[in-house]
């Protein structure tokens, strides 16, 4: 099988991933920080070491801040339903993934706060400009994408970072198709929340991801109960990471994102992305000779990561999708792709798009079939 469906989740994993979370499950799965016995104590020990390997990663200043989810969906919520509060501002863009976007919707309706969504088919220029028109006394927060899961657009994160920083503003940023493509430096970067996953460049097993806190802000847990230690209080003790990490966690998934990280360090992020830039142009390439065809993009970027968008004229995306599984044994991802409002703004809400997405152990000969593949089905319904 071809898998070009990486955006959603990257099927092939290197062999130390396998390796690392076979070898937990096998030696070292007992309940992490809940007993003094051995078994419990190298869970612990994989837990601490995989902390430490992230706050080293995205440069976080103790791997305390660091706190581990399930996914970048578990993360976003606990960052906007523990933070805001009734009759804050959020400023927000129109191509977050409905992790964002539904938690945002919620807290309108339940919590009455006021959000801005910011277009980002305009330059970055003006995207910035609206960014700074929007802020008003009431903003706590501004939360955006690093990059999007719909067309790739690396937005400007840097910039936007900076404006929160200026006007003392909450920063958080959604890096779940960035996170192991791209170098992310917090502290650089004036990040004050970023959630990530682990199956995706992080090259990790479903199951696991997390968020970086910035710990000098207050605000409330998702989940509460169980944290191995303070088992007295009421409530959770009010110390990191203890103090958003309610139950049990997933030790193997846990060892197989340390893992995927020392691939990823090993590797180094340049050349991956470089790697994936590549397949990226040998895409649209050979996308731009077929008249069909029509990409869709976001103007307001700065770079791309490898993801792209298109449609087919007189050929709807999810039957393309369904002849390339079926003829061609080739996974691409068609639909809206969990995010309603990017589909908005380049103008396939009602329609969907055919989306390829990439990782580093894609080819070109991959991409040449593909090509190949998909000038067969165009010239097959389009006679």
């Amino acid at each position: 099988m071809i898998y070009f469906d990486n955006a959603a989740t990257t099927f092939k994993k290197p062999n130390r991933v396998y390796e690392a979370v076979l070898d937990t499950l096998k030696n070292k799965a007992g309940n992490p920080s809940r007993g003094g016995h051995k078994a419990a104590l190298d869970a612990s020990r994989v837990i601490f070491d995989a902390r430490r390997r992230l706050a080293k990663f995205f440069n976080v200043p103790s791997s305390k801040e660091i706190i581990f989810t399930k996914n970048a969906t578990e993360a976003n919520n606990l960052i906007l339903k523990g933070l805001i509060e009734e009759e804050d501002h959020v400023i927000t863009t129109d191509l977050e993934h409905n992790s964002i976007y539904r938690p945002l919707n919620r807290l309108k309706k339940e919590r009455g706060i006021d959000v801005s969504t910011i277009d980002t088919s305009q330059s970055i220029d003006n995207f910035l400009k609206d960014i700074e028109t929007a802020i008003n006394d009431q903003t706590k927060l501004i939360v955006m994408t690093h990059a999007s899961n719909v067309t790739g657009a690396i937005l400007a994160t840097e910039e936007v970072g900076q404006i929160a920083k200026e006007n003392n503003i909450i920063f958080a940023v959604d890096a779940a198709q960035t996170a192991g493509v791209l170098d992310i430096d917090v502290q650089t970067m004036n990040i004050d929340f970023l959630s990530f996953t682990g199956h995706k460049g992080l090259l990790a097993p479903q199951g696991v991801g997390g968020l970086y806190i910035n710990s000098e802000i207050e605000f409330a847990p998702l989940l509460e109960g169980g944290t191995g230690g303070s088992s007295k209080e009421k409530l959770n003790p009010n110390i990191l990471p203890d103090k958003y990490e309610s139950g049990t966690l997933n030790t193997p998934a846990i060892a197989g994102l340390k893992a995927g990280i020392e691939f990823l360090e090993k590797e180094g992020l340049d050349r991956i992305y470089n790697h994936e830039l590549e397949l990226l142009n040998r895409l649209t390439s050979g996308l731009l000779e077929m008249k069909e065809v029509k990409i869709l993009d976001t103007k307001a970027k700065k770079n791309k990561v490898a993801v792209i968008s298109f449609i087919v004229s007189g050929i709807k995306s999810a039957t393309i999708g369904n002849l390339l599984d079926k003829n061609y044994d080739i996974a691409v991802r068609t639909g809206l792709h969990c995010a309603p409002l990017a589909h908005q703004s380049i103008g396939t809400y009602d329609v969907g798009t055919v989306r390829v997405s990439f990782s580093y152990f894609n080819t070109i000969e991959e991409v040449d079939i593909f090509l190949k593949a998909l000038k067969d089905i165009i010239n097959t319904r389009c006679k």
